[in-house]
C-alpha cells in the first residue's frame, strides 16, 4: 500500500478550505455552479444544495490496489478480502494487501458494450454457510440484451482464485432491448431476506416512457426472493397485467442503493442534465420519470412538459443540479469517521469523489464532498471502519481501490 501524495495534499487542503468555497453562495452549499435548469425551484426547503457541516474530517487516502481492470463493484468477504466485478465480465478476489487473484471461473457471457458489463455483486445473508453470491449483468439475448440477476456458489481457493458453481439466472428484466445504456444496477438484501434489484429504463426516448408502465420492467425497483420469485406482499401482485416483482416505478437509471440504519432501502439515480435524485423507494410509489423531473434533456430542452411536480408522483428527498453522476452508495456506521455516523456516502462519476449526505430523520441537512480526482464507481465500508472507493479510468480501462481514513493531526 502507498499513499497518493497529490491526493493527500488536495484532500487535506479541501477538508480545511471547503467551507470557504461556498462564500457568496446563499445556501453555503458545496455546489457553486449554476443549475442547468435555471427556472426550476425545489419543492421544499433543503431539497437541494444543502449547506456544508460546520466540522468536516480531514481525510487521508491510500491506494490499496491499482492497475486493475476496469471495475464496477466491490463486496467485502467475511475474511476481509474483496470480491470485485469487472465491466468486461470477470470477478476477482483482491487481498487487503492489494493482490488480485486470477479471474474466477464459471461466469456467464456479458454484453459489455456502452454501459453494459458485469455489474453489481452481493453476498447472500447466509453466505458464510451457503457460499452463495448474487450478481447482476447485462445479458446478451435474442434481439438485444437486458439486466439479469444470477446466483452461484463461490468456491474460492488459497491462491485468491476460484470457481462459481451451480450458476442459475434467477431473474431477467423485460422487455429485451437492443441498446447499450441504462442497465442499472444494484443488489441490496433487506433484513427479511428480500432482494431489491434496481434497473434503468434503457435511456432512449422509445423506451423511457415504459418507466411509467407496470407491465414493463424498465425503470423499476424489483423485490424478489433468493430464487427470483416475486414476494407475495409486493404492491402489484393482484393488479392485472402488472409485473408482480415491481416494488416502485418511475425511475431513470439507478446505480446506487443501500439500506439505512433502520433497514430501509435508499437509492440515488442518474438524472438527465441535472436532476440526480436521492429517494427512499416505498411500495407502489411512482417517482415520476420521465413525466416529472428536475434538470433538462441533453439538448438543453425541457423533458416532456418540463414539470417538476405532478399529482400521483413522489418528490425526491434530495436532488443535484448540476449532477454528481451517482454510482455506488454506503450507509456509514463505524468508528473511523464519527462525523459521518449515519450519513450516506455516494460515489460520484462527474463529482470525481465521494459525496457525503447527512440526514436528520429523512431530510438532508448537510452535504460535503471528498475529492479524489477520479470517477468513483463504488463505495463500501470496510471491516476496519474505513471507506473504500473504487475509481475508474474508462479511457485506459483500469481501476484503483482507494482507502479513505481519518488523517492524524
Amino acid at each position: 500500500m502507498r499513499p497518493i501524495p497529490s491526493l493527500l495534499a488536495s484532500t487535506a487542503l479541501c477538508a480545511v478550505l471547503l467551507p470557504a468555497l461556498a462564500v457568496g453562495q446563499e445556501s453555503g452549499s458545496v455546489e457553486t455552479q449554476a443549475p442547468n435548469a435555471t427556472g426550476q425551484q425545489p419543492a421544499f426547503e433543503g431539497q437541494t444544495r444543502a449547506p456544508q457541516p460546520a466540522e468536516m474530517p480531514q481525510v487521508e487516502t491510500t491506494v490499496i490496489a491499482e492497475d486493475l481492470p476496469q471495475l464496477w463493484s466491490l463486496e467485502f468477504l467475511p475474511d476481509g478480502r474483496m470480491l470485485v466485478t469487472t465491466k468486461a465480465g470477470d470477478m476477482h478476489i483482491v487481498t487487503p494487501e492489494g493482490e488480485a487473484g486470477s479471474p474466477i471461473e464459471g461466469l456467464p457471457e456479458v454484453d459489455d458494450r456502452g454501459q453494459g458489463g458485469l455489474l453489481d455483486v452481493a453476498l447472500a445473508p447466509d453466505f458464510e454457510s451457503s457460499g452463495l453470491v448474487f450478481f447482476s449483468f447485462s445479458e446478451p439475448r435474442d434481439g438485444g440484451n437486458g439486466t439479469s440477476v444470477a446466483s452461484a456458489i463461490l468456491s474460492a481457493d488459497d491462491a485468491n482464485g476460484g470457481t462459481l458453481e451451480d450458476l442459475k439466472v434467477i431473474f431477467q428484466q423485460t422487455p429485451t432491448y437492443n441498446g447499450d445504456k441504462h442497465f442499472g444496477s444494484r443488489l441490496v438484501f433487506a433484513p427479511d431476506g428480500a432482494l431489491f434489484v434496481t434497473v434503468g429504463e434503457r435511456s432512449d426516448v422509445e423506451t423511457r416512457n415504459q418507466a411509467q408502465d407496470i407491465s414493463s420492467g424498465l425503470g423499476k425497483v424489483f423485490r424478489i426472493d433468493s430464487s427470483g420469485e416475486a414476494l407475495p406482499d409486493n404492491p402489484f401482485t393482484a393488479t392485472e397485467n402488472a409485473l408482480p416483482e415491481i416494488w416502485s416505478l418511475g425511475h431513470r437509471n439507478m446505480q446506487a442503493a443501500t439500506l439505512d440504519g433502520e433497514g430501509r432501502l435508499w437509492t440515488v439515480e442518474h438524472g438527465p442534465m441535472g436532476g440526480d435524485e436521492l429517494n427512499r423507494p416505498e411500495a407502489g410509489t411512482n417517482y415520476g420519470w420521465p413525466e416529472v423531473t428536475y434538470g433538462l434533456d441533453y439538448s438543453g430542452e425541457p423533458i416532456g412538459e418540463g414539470i417538476t411536480a405532478k399529482e400521483g408522483t413522489t418528490q425526491p428527498v434530495y436532488y443535484w443540479d448540476p449532477v454528481i453522476a451517482p454510482s455506488g452508495m454506503a450507509f456509514y456506521e463505524g468508528s473511523e469517521f464519527p462525523e459521518w455516523q449515519g450519513a450516506f456516502l455516494i460515489g460520484g462519476l462527474v463529482a470525481e469523489g465521494v459525496v457525503v449526505v447527512h440526514l436528520d430523520g429523512d431530510k438532508v441537512v448537510y452535504e460535503e464532498r471528498v475529492p479524489l480526482q477520479a470517477r468513483v464507481r463504488d463505495v463500501k465500508i470496510g471491516p476496519d471502519g474505513a471507506v473504500y472507493a473504487v475509481t475508474e479510468n474508462p479511457d485506459a480501462g483500469t481501476s484503483t481501490i482507494v482507502r479513505l481514513s481519518k488523517a492524524i493531526t
